[in-house]
């Protein structure tokens, strides 16, 4: 190991004998390697000890609470062939970027020589230009004249056409009362009565053109200074743009080839176009990159979760998590080529030797009982589901034929309909949430409580699909009723009721802090992966919209 780059550690005494992996990680969906557990281990006893930086992780009673933070360990190999290890938290830590032991940012927007921060400031010198313009007392003046002069207008017309209103009807009532006078009298009054008409009209033409003269010259006042504060703001606005634009190229990610790429290259090619926010800040970049650059090797790679767990999303202190999707999939998949990786798991069909159990079936409907691992419908890069393989068995089945959905790492009861109007039937009773449905899962931990009800509301992580979060504002309603079966020193069976039926809400509130607090054994997003998602669905109740009589089937719980 190169003694001399002080951000390489040695690995812990006892790995010497641990042999390396074939393949680098696969880093979306992965079990970490001895070797990198033992990295993280040895970082975690460091964040543990007494260190030249303080940050509050909220693990203790005293602390503040504040949130933990995401940290990666890099296995590597150095020139000489010898192992060690880089680490890397994602984002700022303790207000820096730059903290012993760690490997710097991609590109540090914090560095006070770099061309992000003279830009930045740049641009807020054309900020402070902009407010004060904003702020003068003649934009203010010209504002309030437009308001003032805008009113007076509206005033003086509405006064003028109500005199020309009453004036006509003084006339009306002046010719009614010349009924009886003489000819020649009638026709001298109706001469002087349309000459005032006249005059009147006349007024008031007269008076709308003052009145909008008076308000074109208000408007052009303070469109003067309005075209002012437009043209500040657009020269903000293209300065923004052209920093963020230099940002985008000059944030370049090397990969194991030797070539680099720039994030707005990398993310050009993405559904948004653009990168998110905080793109190439999490671990693995930042870890990747620093090997790049120094001549390290990639071995294997680990990132886990340390402080206290996050409102929204599933973090439980200590667990391994892969890579994030939204932000971290587009740049690693760049970085990765050239290195020989761990094939993606998610494209291999898990469902190939296993079987569909049929326990009920009629010539209307049937219950399936799903494997784990076992996809309800096609899904984007395998076909092979109930829904495929139970078209291929009923050909002359009309319809979706899948009523409703199991994760694919869930088992349990799924009902499936052979006509089109059995389905339409079957889904008004999911809609009307008239279907009871029984879960059985086993959880890490003991809840508090034998019994009761969580309450939170879910959402898609929009970075890191299909993972969901809990969100207090844009959430659905999500309630699960829940009840503890039995439990031992480690685990805890319980029963589960999904009042509503989001994605994947039984294992986010099992999870989560405020649900459970205990995640389901074998959970791999939630979790910890392991042989199975200790998750089944056990009971199932429904009206069959034939016969109308009420249909109630179970499985047993095969865990």
């Amino acid at each position: 190991m190169d003694p001399s780059d002080k951000l390489l550690h040695r690995l812990p005494t006892g790995t010497e004998t641990t042999p390396p992996p074939d393949r680098f990680t696969f880093p979306f969906y992965y079990r970490p390697h001895p070797l990198a557990t033992a990295a993280a281990q040895d970082l975690q006893a460091h964040l543990q000890s007494e260190k030249s930086w303080k940050f509050d992780f909220g693990l203790k009673e005293s602390g503040t609470g504040r949130q933990g933070k995401m940290f990666g360990v890099l296995v590597v190999r150095d020139g000489e062939g010898r192992l060690g290890y880089l680490a890397a938290y994602s984002g700022k830590l303790a207000d820096s970027n730059h903290l012993p032991g760690f490997v710097p940012p991609v590109y540090d927007l914090l560095d006070i020589s770099g061309f992000y921060r003279g830009g930045e400031a740049e641009i807020n010198e054309v900020t402070k230009e902009l407010e004060a313009l904003r702020a003068r007392p003649a934009y203010k003046e010209a504002k309030e004249t437009l308001r003032i002069t805008h009113e007076q207008a509206k005033e003086q017309l509405t006064a003028e056409r109500q005199a020309v209103k009453a004036g006509k009807k003084r006339r009306r009532r002046l010719r009614e009362e010349a009924s009886h006078l003489p000819a020649g009298e009638i026709e001298a009054l109706e001469k002087a009565l349309a000459a005032e008409s006249i005059r009147e009209s006349y007024g008031l033409k007269d008076l709308k053109r003052a009145v909008e003269h008076r308000v074109k010259l208000a408007e052009e006042d303070l469109a003067r200074l309005e075209a002012e504060i437009a043209a500040t703001e657009t020269r903000r606005r293209e300065m923004s743009a052209s920093l963020q634009e230099r940002i985008f190229t000059e944030y370049a990610f090397l990969n194991a080839e030797g070539k680099s790429r720039g994030l707005g290259s990398i993310f050009s090619e993405t559904v948004f176009g653009v990168p998110p926010a905080g793109a190439g800040e999490c671990a693995a970049p930042k870890l990747l990159q620093y090997a790049f650059a120094n001549g390290f090797r990639p071995v294997a790679l680990a990132e886990f979760w340390w402080g206290q767990s996050p409102g929204s999303e599933i973090r439980q202190h200590g667990q391994y998590y892969p890579a994030c999707k939204g932000k971290c999939e587009p740049i690693l998949s760049h970085m990765l080529q050239g290195l020989s990786v761990d094939p993606n798991p998610l494209l291999v069909n898990p469902a190939q030797d296993k079987q569909l159990r049929t326990v009920y079936e009629d010539e209307y409907l049937l219950v399936i009982d799903k494997p784990h691992e076992f996809l309800s419908v096609p899904g984007r890069h395998i076909e092979d589901s109930v829904q495929h393989r139970l078209r291929n068995q009923y050909p002359e089945a009309t319809g979706p034929l899948v009523v409703h959905r199991l994760d694919m790492s869930t088992s349990g009861l799924l009902l499936v309909s052979k006509s089109k109007e059995v389905h339409k039937k079957l889904q008004r009773q999911f809609f009307r949430r008239s279907v009871e449905k029984r879960y059985q899962a086993l959880i890490r931990g003991k809840p508090e409580g034998v019994e009761g009800y969580i309450d939170l509301p879910l959402r898609g992580d929009l970075n890191d699909r299909p993972r969901q979060i809990v969100c207090q504002i844009h959430g659905k309603t999500a309630r699960t009723r829940w009840r503890i079966v039995d439990t031992d020193a480690a685990t805890t069976r319980v029963d589960l009721w999904p009042v509503t039926g989001r994605t994947h809400q039984l294992r986010v509130h099992c999870a989560h802090p405020e649900g459970l607090n205990a995640p389901i054994v074998g959970d791999d997003l939630y979790g910890e992966p392991g042989d199975r998602l200790c998750l089944h669905a056990a009971w199932l109740a429904f009206v069959h919209p034939i016969t109308r009589q009420r249909m109630e089937v179970d499985s047993p719980v095969p865990f």
